[in-house]
């Protein structure tokens, strides 16, 4: 069974504690009439992250946030994605800033694991996940490549904005303003799938 259309007007939860994502997001959903709520504003707890995935992770946040919510509910999974560390920090980029959510020491971390490697090729995933108090699902994926630097740039953004530079870009998400990121976002590209399809034309 596939999720029904969101109008205007409608009211979704926004399936994060996260309050550089509630804010990107926030800022993508202001022109389309949305009433928006957080998990955090609703008191509602944060599911384990048990999955091995984005996606996986994404589901697990959305179906809880709408199940306890009874409402529609999206939540963003997304992660920091190092070439010559396979993939990682990936699904764990929170967890590499341990209990502290310290970015600074996250993003130390990075680089120390890279070492000497020549290779500074990096992206960022962002899954976007619908859910709906029926527990009917739809999701949506952006990307955006680019590189690391050291030392990181900037201090706008949030989490390891500052480290990443992306293609064709000549400041990292750090030093660019938040309009700037959130337009050019993995972020944003996974909206753009959303709103195609789950807001009218």
């Amino acid at each position: 069974m596939s999720l029904v259309r969101l109008q205007r007007g409608e009211r979704l939860v926004l399936a994060t504690h996260n309050t550089g994502k509630l804010r990107e997001i926030v800022m993508l959903l202001a022109p389309h009439g949305i009433e928006v709520v957080s998990a955090g504003d609703l008191g509602l707890p944060e599911p384990d992250e048990t999955a091995p995935d984005f996606l996986g992770n994404a589901r697990i946040k959305a179906l809880a946030a709408a199940a306890a919510a009874g409402l529609p509910a999206l939540a963003d999974d997304s992660g920091f994605c190092v070439a010559a560390l396979a993939g990682v920090p990936g699904v764990h980029s929170a967890r590499w800033a341990g209990p502290a959510k310290d970015f600074t020491a996250a993003m130390a971390r990075v680089n120390h694991a890279m070492g000497d490697a020549t290779d500074r090729r990096a992206w960022f995933t962002s899954v976007l996940c619908l859910a709906n108090p029926g527990g009917e699902t739809a999701s949506f994926l952006g990307r955006v490549e680019g590189h690391t630097v050291w030392p990181p740039r900037g201090h706008a953004g949030f989490g390891y904005d500052p480290l990443f530079q992306p293609a064709g870009a000549m400041r990292t998400y750090g030093e660019m303003t938040s309009i700037e990121k959130t337009t050019t976002s993995h972020r944003a590209r996974a909206f753009e799938a959303f709103l195609a399809a789950m807001m009218p034309a």
